[in-house]
């Protein structure tokens, strides 16, 4: 167990226990878990641990923002839940057509993500070495060498994929290893049948042959380098496992089961799946390289808009299989190379963030959060600083924008599939060394920083010094109720989690009417997208909570109607959101609302009213500081 021990417990505890986990992999910053009931996890609890940047719900997945740090306390994670990394784990699919694809596309590339940039930057370095030392270095050993270690994982890409995918659809990974090697195979490749003879035949839409199987026309493909083909080919091999070990006697499965698959999934892999794919995907790709031919500045520009965005929902996983095909069929990608400004904005905008903050926490968590976003990953950016705020969120996509567009206009094509941020600059250099997509994208890079950087020191404005004119120290406060309603003791709460008192001390109440008032006069610190749970902060310090209803935010915000938005000043006694009762009891959710003290552990005393009933805006807690 690591240093993180702690921080693994706090989250095992807080998404329902191990007991309640489906399976759980982790991305560069993130623990993604599939939960077998989400409205088991704490949301609350998680968003306000120290150690958590935030929490996150796309594609089916429960992702725990972490950090740099993740795969520490991934391990930790899966120690105490007994999870066992090899162990292919049981899963809960995702709903949905849009969710099922990224999530096969980012269950089967989360894993190799890491090495894949590894070994695009080694790729990328050669080619800066080939442009520093000239051409001949393309002869040198060290050139022979570097180049061996920066390809091998795409030349054999459909293996590795093999693997994960294998994983991904609980196939015997050695199984989908031998599909994918298969696909590399020489001799089944186009440009090997090509300088062996004459086609044969042509299928219409499809292409030439040069051989048949079983009197079948065998339409051959460069398989090497591409990503769909075998991940088509090993989620059929899934579905023929199923059967195999269904009517296969046990005794025999141990050889006859593989036998099947492989004897049956690959033939029609390579005769109707890779040919077919490869027409979708050449196809899917022109459209790309239309777009692209069309205007490269408005294509370029709106992926670096956008691309924190699809990040922060996971969907920037779509774009990657697209980007690898482009690089398998044109030796070159024109789509990712828009993003390429963002994590320099995100940069520019926390680094003046950190300027104008007044937060001695706040700002010693800038620091990383710059220095990793300028090494290419945003998330403790985005979720720490960018998001909570929003409006330097929108600066960061400004700048994204921009850098873009720049990247567009000068037609910089990205050779390989390499590092982020300042690491992702040498993937622009052709492989004859050719260095300008290099230098405008060290531009854009600088561009973007300064733009976000300058956004944000001129138009944000910190709102945390409202309460500079209250030089009084205040020893205590009332607490009003926010709700018209029977007051029961929080310990009496049908939600565990609430009646632990865990998550604050405070009191229930049961509405007898569907309005919700400010409880105290502060600032509105929480509003969640589901409208259900607001969090306030008094001017004198007191952190409240009320959640309407227990588990409603599987509602999503029907019967909800919010009259303020998060960081809004509020007064003791403003209306804060309507809600419809008969809504939510008619979804079969309890209109139960705890109203909590979170931070009761500063405060000297916190005493709940005595009455079994109250009105809206009379006293409910007496907090002593």
């Amino acid at each position: 167990m690591s240093k993180y021990e702690s921080l693994a417990k706090e989250i095992l505890a807080n998404v329902g226990g191990k007991e309640n986990i489906n399976s759980l992999t982790h991305c560069v910053t993130r623990l993604r878990f599939r939960l077998k009931d989400e409205s088991k996890a704490n949301d609350y609890a998680l968003k306000n641990n120290p150690g958590v940047v935030t929490v996150m719900k796309s594609a089916g997945q429960y992702q725990v923002v972490i950090g740099n740090h993740v795969p520490l306390v991934y391990a930790d994670v899966c120690e105490l839940a007994g999870i066992s990394n090899d162990k292919p784990q049981e899963e809960v699919a995702p709903q949905g057509a849009f969710n099922k694809l990224i999530d096969i596309i980012s269950g089967c590339f989360q894993p190799i993500l890491g090495p894949l940039c590894a070994a695009g930057i080694i790729k990328g370095l050669n080619a800066l070495l080939v442009f520093i030392l000239g051409t001949s270095f393309n002869n040198s050993g060290t050139y022979m060498v570097l180049n061996a270690i920066g390809d091998s994982i795409f030349n054999f890409l459909p293996i590795i994929l093999g693997y994960t995918a294998a994983k991904k659809f609980n196939v015997n990974v050695v199984v989908g290893m031998i599909i994918g090697a298969t696909l590399c195979y020489p001799t089944i490749q186009t440009d090997t049948l090509l300088a062996a003879g004459k086609a044969i035949g042509t299928l219409p839409m499809i292409g030439d042959y040069y051989t048949k199987f079983i009197g079948i026309p065998f339409v051959s493909g460069n398989y090497t380098s591409t990503v769909v083909p075998v991940i088509c080919i090993v989620a059929l091999a899934a579905q023929i496992q199923k059967l195999a070990k269904k009517y296969v006697p046990e005794m025999l499965q141990n050889f006859f089961v593989p036998f099947f698959v492989l004897i049956i999934s690959l033939p029609i892999g390579l005769l109707v799946i890779g040919p077919v794919v490869s027409l979708l995907t050449s196809i899917l790709s022109n459209i790309f390289a239309g777009l692209y031919a069309f205007s490269p500045l408005v294509t370029a520009l709106v992926v670096g808009a956008f691309w924190q965005c699809l990040v922060i929902f996971g969907l920037h996983w779509a774009l990657v299989p697209m980007a690898m095909v482009n690089i398998g069929n044109l030796g070159y990608d024109t789509i990712l190379p828009g993003m390429l400004g963002t994590t320099f904005a995100a940069t520019g905008v926390v680094a003046a963030m950190y300027l104008k903050l007044k937060d001695k926490n706040k700002k010693a968590l800038a620091i990383p959060a710059v220095i990793s976003a300028f090494c290419g990953v945003t998330e403790p950016a985005i979720y720490g600083f960018l998001l909570p705020e929003k409006t330097p969120f929108v600066f960061s996509c400004i700048g994204g924008a921009v850098g873009g567009a720049i990247m567009g206009a000068v037609a910089v094509k990205q050779y390989v599939i390499g590092g982020l941020g300042i690491f992702g600059v040498v993937s622009y250099i052709s492989p004859k060394g050719d260095a300008t997509g290099m230098v405008v994208s060290l531009i854009a890079g600088a561009v973007s920083l300064v733009v976000g950087f300058v956004l944000t020191m001129l138009f944000y404005k910190k709102e945390e010094t409202v309460v500079e004119n209250k030089e009084v120290k205040v020893e205590e406060e009332t607490v009003l109720s926010p709700i018209k309603g029977e007051v029961k003791a929080i310990e009496e709460s049908s939600d565990a989690a609430f009646a632990s008192g865990a998550l604050g001390k405070g009191v229930v109440i049961l509405p007898q009417e569907g309005k919700v008032y400010a409880p105290v006069t502060g600032t509105v610190t929480v509003l969640f997208p589901s409208l259900h749970a607001i969090g306030i902060t008094s001017d004198a310090g007191v952190e409240l909570l009320v959640h309407v209803g227990i588990n409603t935010v599987q509602l999503n915000g029907e019967g909800y109607t919010a009259h303020i938005k998060q960081g809004d000043r509020v007064n003791q006694g403003q209306l804060l959101l309507d809600f419809d009762m008969a809504k939510i009891q008619e979804a079969g959710y309890s209109l139960e609302t705890p109203v909590l003290v979170t931070n009761y552990a500063d405060l000297k005393e916190i005493k709940n009213t005595s009455e079994s009933s109250v009105k809206a805006q009379e006293s409910l807690i007496e907090v002593k500081y």
